[in-house]
This record gives structure tokens, C-alpha cells and sequence, in this order.
């Protein structure tokens, strides 16, 4: 199969999960004999195409094209009132998406002769390239829907709800990340029919507790002021409303008082930032609450997860929640968020004999505090819910997996 991804992110332009999602489905399509063309957003000092790790990939340059002057021409009124960095960013997408399918029809297509199977968008950021590209070629069209503007932000832009539900309207089918999604969707008035669940993966060789040196984590920890007779408690994360991390430090008195010797290491950059450390001072935790404003590289963050004791993922709105799965790759216990919206639900067993974790209710510290303090006080039970979360992913969340069920998909709309 021939298939075209429109997505924003792409190596070296990573901001999220959606661009370490798309590096390795890519990849392992690759692997199973299929050919993948990846456009992506250009960034200052990547080549506009070029084979990364055995994927074609197209970058357009917009950096030097502004339409800001003429948008109004061509976008809604509630565009138009956003401030000028917003409408300068959604004019850059709009230009990535036109660049992209000119030159995938034009030139790839009607000059060099390509071959198209399939042509696949990655949420609102790529379909506008998509929707064109299909038309453009008259080939079937299938949207993946990572997340929503509704869950995103509440009740968000009219402009991106609109784009999302053209190019639902446009798909033959729907991929999203988990059932909670699919329910999520469902409600919001897409159709049914069309929506397929395909989990996120992880790299399993990689996120292996076999692979980290004891020292590397004692190294880490050291850094952190977080002694052998101490607990680590992980938070990984977006610090925004949405991920709960407020949540988490407001739990940590009562944690505190069951377990006095446990600290909690938050990892993140994010609106919350101000908002956290004011938070810490006046519950007077500070030495207890320890705030790593970063954007960790991926080894790096590999080290905290194996330093750590437990992890902890309060969100109340979460799609799928790689963070988890890349903790219980490596094997450590988990608590996560499970109300509303919860990917998380379906990773995390919260009982029984295959249990990796507990859920808890994102909005009640008390909760959160609850569930920290019965796996801190419990040896074996971090031990067996540890063991169980490597097997879970295992089963469940490798890219082979995950790629042969992509493809099942897209194997529905061919002709």
C-alpha cells in the first residue's frame, strides 16, 4: 500500500505525542512492506525532503510567507478576533496544508508518477491537506483523531471544532485512540459507523527496565535530594488544568501524614507553572514537592520513570496518555486519572490478579491521596502491579501491534 500522512509533527519537529507517535507508525509500516510519505511542518535547518530512518518526508517552507495581511479573505470572523500570534499561526498551518497538497498532486503525482493508495490526516493541524490531496486524487481519505478541540479546551474554537467535523464528514473512516474516545465522539455527533480504536504503542525494546542501570537511576535520584529510605512519587506532564498536577500537590499533605517520607518530583512546563509553586509554598511543602521545569529528552525521562517508586497521572481529560504507558513499560505501579474522557481507564487494570495500578477521581485530592498511600505502604503489592504493567504493554501497546491494526483499518476503504 501507498500511503501519504498529513501531520503536523515529524522528527526533528516533535512538540508532543502525536510527533513520537508518527515516527514509529511510519516506521514499523515500513517494515511490513508498505510505502509511507510523511508532510510535515518545516523547521529551520531541515531539508524540505529527505529519508528519516527509512521514511519519505516533505517539509514545506512557510516561514517566509506571511498571509497574515490577506486571512480575513479566507478565514472566519472568529479567527480574524484571535490575537496576532494566534492568526499568524493558523495562516502558517493553512499554508503547510496547501503547500503540502499542491505538491503532493502535482508534483509527486502528475511530474515524478507516483502511486497513491491512501490518504491519511492526523486531527484538524492536517486536514485541509488531507481532504484536498483526496479529492485532488480521488483516493479514499481516513482521519485519525488523536483528541478534540471539546476535550482539549473545554468549549474552544468554533474554527477548529469546524475543520474536525469537515474532515469526519469527508473520512470513510474515523481512527481514534481508545473507547473512551470513541464514546466521546459519539456523543459529540459523529458517526458511529465509521469510528475504529486503535491504542497507542510504545517502543518496548527501549522502555526496558533491563536496559537502565541501577546507578543511573541512583544518580537521579541524588540529583533530586531524594534519599534510599525516601518514596518517589512521579508526575510526567503537560502542566496544564487538564493533567492535574495542582491536584496531586494538594493530595501530598494527606500523603504526608500517612507516608511521612515520600517526595513528589513534578517534570513539565506549562501554564501552571506560577500557579504550583505558589501552591507548594503555602501548604508549606516545600522539600517535600520538588518542581523540574523541563521538557525532558526521552532518556533522560527514561531515567525518572526508573528512579521512581510510583507515578502518578491525575488528568481529567486524556485520550490514551502515552506517559503511562512508557511508565509501565519500565515497569513501575501506576495511579491514574479515571473519570470522563480516560484512556488511561483502559491501560491501567485497577484489580485483580493482572492489576498494574489504581484509577482515582482526577478532581478529589483525597483520592489521589488515598490510592498513593495504600501503594507506598505495600511492598509487594508495588512489586506485583510493577511486573504486571510490563506484561500489560507487552500484550497490548507495541508498534506491531498497533501498525497491523492501522492498517487492518485502512485495508476496509481500499477498493
Amino acid at each position: 500500500m501507498e500511503i501519504v500522512f498529513f501531520v503536523n509533527e515529524f522528527p526533528p519537529f516533535v512538540v508532543g505525542g502525536l510527533g513520537t507517535y508518527a515516527e514509529y507508525i511510519t516506521r514499523e509500516f515500513i517494515k511490513i512492506g508498505h510505502d509511507v510519505a510523511v508532510f510535515s511542518t518545516h523547521i529551520e535547518g531541515a531539508p524540505t525532503r529527505d529519508i528519516y530512518k527509512g521514511v519519505e518526508v516533505h517539509r514545506p517552507i512557510v516561514a517566509n510567507v506571511n498571509i497574515g495581511s490577506v486571512l480575513s479573505m479566507f478565514v472566519t470572523e472568529e479567527v480574524q478576533q484571535w490575537s496576532e500570534a494566534g492568526r499568524e499561526y493558523f495562516g502558517s498551518i493553512m499554508l503547510y496544508n496547501l503547500l503540502s497538497a499542491s505538491k503532493l498532486v502535482n508534483d509527486l503525482v502528475r511530474t515524478e508518477h507516483r502511486k497513491i493508495d491512501l490518504v491519511v490526516s492526523h486531527d484538524w493541524l492536517g486536514s485541509i491537506g488531507g481532504i484536498l490531496s483526496s479529492k485532488g486524487l480521488n483516493k479514499p481519505f481516513v482521519f485519525h483523531l488523536h483528541s478534540t478541540e471539546e476535550g482539549r479546551s473545554g468549549n474552544g474554537s468554533a474554527t477548529v471544532k469546524r475543520l474536525e467535523r469537515i474532515a469526519a464528514t469527508e473520512a470513510e473512516r474515523l481512527v481514534t485512540v481508545s473507547y473512551a474516545m470513541r464514546d466521546h465522539l459519539v456523543t459529540l455527533g459523529y458517526d458511529e459507523k465509521k469510528i475504529r480504536v486503535v491504542y497507542n504503542g510504545i517502543d518496548v525494546d527501549k522502555y526496558d527496565p533491563k536496559r537502565l542501570a541501577p546507578e543511573e537511576s541512583h544518580k537521579v535520584r541524588q540529583d533530586l535530594s531524594i534519599d534510599d529510605n525516601e518514596y518517589m512519587i512521579l508526575f510526567v506532564g503537560r502542566l496544564s488544568w487538564v493533567k492535574g498536577a495542582d491536584t496531586l500537590v494538594h493530595a501530598m499533605p494527606e500523603v504526608l501524614k500517612g507516608v511521612p517520607n515520600a517526595k513528589l518530583v513534578i517534570v513539565g512546563v506549562g501554564d501552571q507553572q506560577e500557579l504550583l509553586k505558589h501552591d507548594v509554598e503555602k501548604l508549606g511543602l516545600q522539600g517535600k514537592v520538588v518542581l523540574k521545569y523541563e521538557f525532558l529528552p526521552e532518556g533522560e525521562k527514561m531515567k525518572y520513570y526508573a528512579a521512581s517508586d510510583i507515578c502518578v497521572f491525575p488528568s481529567k481529560y486524556e485520550p490514551f496518555g502515552i506517559v503511562c504507558t512508557e511508565a509501565m513499560a519500565l515497569g513501575k505501579p501506576v495511579i491514574v486519572g479515571a473519570r470522563g474522557v480516560s484512556g488511561f481507564r483502559e491501560q491501567v487494570v485497577s484489580d485483580g490478579p493482572n492489576q498494574c495500578g489504581f484509577h482515582i477521581d482526577p478532581y478529589d485530592s483525597h483520592d489521589i491521596a488515598k490510592f498513593i498511600i495504600t501503594l507506598l505502604e505495600d511492598e509487594e503489592l508495588r512489586r506485583k502491579c510493577g511486573e504486571n504493567a510490563r506484561k500489560r504493554v507487552l500484550e497490548m501497546f507495541t508498534w506491531e501491534k498497533v501498525a497491523q491494526d492501522t492498517i487492518n483499518v485502512y485495508k476496509e476503504v481500499m477498493p
